[in-house]
Order: C-alpha cells, then structure tokens, then sequence
C-alpha cells in the first residue's frame, strides 16, 4: 500500500505553489518523490518554496506566470515541458481571495470577469493546455482546489463563490471526459485554514466554534489528501469532492460561519 503512495518518478504542476495551500501541497509531494513546477504570480515565494522543495532531495522549477493570461500559460506549460519531460499532475490551485461583501448592483463588469477569470477560467487555461499530453501518455491527474464558498457561497459574494463552485463542476466534467483515458479528475474543499504568516506567528490556531473537531485547519494537513489523489492509490478515484475541513459541512454550517455574521444587503461595497 505505501508503494502506491509514493510519487517515485512523477512531475507536479502546482498553480499558485509560492505560499499557502499551493506550498503545502508542492512540498508534502517532493517529500513523496516527485518533482515539481511551482507557479504564480511572485518571484520570490515562488523561489523560497522551490528551494524548500530542492532540500528534500527533489527538482523544483519555479516559473513566474499569470494563470489567467493565455499566451503565459503556454508559455508556463512549455518551459515546464521542456524541463522535465512531462506533467503528471496538475493542481489548480490559484485563486482570488473573496472580494469584499457588497450588492450585486455595485459588482462592475470588470470586477466580475476578473473573479471569474482568476478563480475558474484559470483552472480551464491549465487543464486544456496539459489534458492532451496527458491523454496521449494514458495517464495523469488534475486537481482542483475549491472553496467551503463554493458548496454554500456567502451573503453578498459573487466571482469567488461563483468560480470556486464552477470548479466542482468543471471537476466533474473532466471526470467524464478524460476518466476513460486514464486521466482523472478530483477537487478538494478545504474548510477553515489560516494561511497568512501572522497567523503562523500567533501560535496555534484557535478553536473555532462551528468545527466539530475543535479547530481550524493547518496548512500542512492538504498535503496528504493531495499526495493521495496524486498517486496510484486513487486510481478509482475520479470526479469526486474532497471536503477538508473538521466535519463543518457535516454540521450544516460552513466552516468559519461566514453566512450567519456577513452584513446583510447594504450600502455600496460595505466590507465586514
């Protein structure tokens, strides 16, 4: 069983991998064997977590890159390619954080298709330029990362709890599709999981009050669902939804109970 978790040969796309859920997950993946590409938008996070990935022994490439520019995923996909060879695992991981709660007549055209574009239509640009190679090899797996937001959206929330739920379906559809080729397809939810380093350097994260086990998440424990759904261990595993997030969902509540303490429909763009 452990010899089917290990990633022994494998190359990793992670999206957004400088900081976060995407460093977690580009480093809980070296530490199985596999190297990795780590992309974004910030130069320097990118090249900290690619040398963290270099001390467990594996090869990392980080590649700065907007995922939601066409010509720079193409341009991300075949620098990758050239290095390595070739991608076995995709992880949609780069997102926008939720905007700020307002009314949907304050929502702009831009704001919208920004949202929508860094949220969802990034994973698309990623899984349509790799889903062919992966095809034409009889192997690979994409994973997506969406949102607690996604599954129950939040008051006043439009592009991120929009595209995070596109993202389960999108999910699905690759599922459908590339299944029969050997490709498959999940997406994990995370639930409640501070990721910023203030958060870090405060200690433990506190109990929150909607989470049956107590808690928020740590950053670190993605790591092992996505090393899972990346290895041979998951080869039936294909179009499913991954939730992550101490039994929140199981309660009926989303994760840090954002829907029952968001203002309710106000002024034009009224944060929290």
């Amino acid at each position: 069983m452990l010899e089917k978790l290990n990633l022994d040969g494998k190359v990793a796309l992670v999206t957004g991998g400088g900081t976060g859920l995407g460093r977690e997950m580009a480093l809980a993946m070296a530490r199985a064997g596999a190297d990795i590409v780590i992309a974004g938008r910030r130069p320097g996070p990118l090249e900290e977590t690619a040398q963290k990935v270099r001390e467990t022994g594996m090869r990392a490439l980080a590649l700065s890159a907007d995922v939601t520019d066409l010509s720079q995923v193409a341009s991300l996909v075949s620098r990758a390619t050239e290095t390595f060879g070739h991608i076995d695992i995709l992880i949609n991981n780069a997102g926008y954080p939720a905007q700020q709660q307002y009314a949907i007549w304050d929502v702009s055209d831009e704001e919208w298709h920004a949202g929508i574009e860094a949220n969802l239509s990034s994973a698309f640009y990623c899984s349509r330029a790799l889903a062919k190679q992966m095809v034409q090899r009889g192997r690979g797996r994409i994973i997506n990362i969406s949102s607690g937001a996604g599954i129950r959206s939040l008051r006043d929330n439009y592009m991120y709890s929009v595209g995070k739920a596109g993202l389960v379906a999108f999910t699905k559809a690759l599922a459908m599709s590339l299944g029969r080729f050997g490709v498959t397809s999940n997406c994990i939810v995370p639930g409640s999981v501070p990721t910023k380093s203030r958060d870090a350097a405060e200690g433990a994260p506190p109990p929150a009050r909607n989470v049956p086990v107590g808690r928020v998440g740590l950053p670190q424990e993605i790591g092992p669902l996505a090393v899972f759904l990346a290895s041979d261990a998951s080869d039936y595993m294909n179009g499913q939804t991954f939730f992550l997030d101490g039994g929140a969902f199981a309660g009926g509540v989303t994760p840090t109970g954002y829907i029952r303490e968001a203002p309710s429909l106000g002024g034009a763009k009224e944060q929290t």
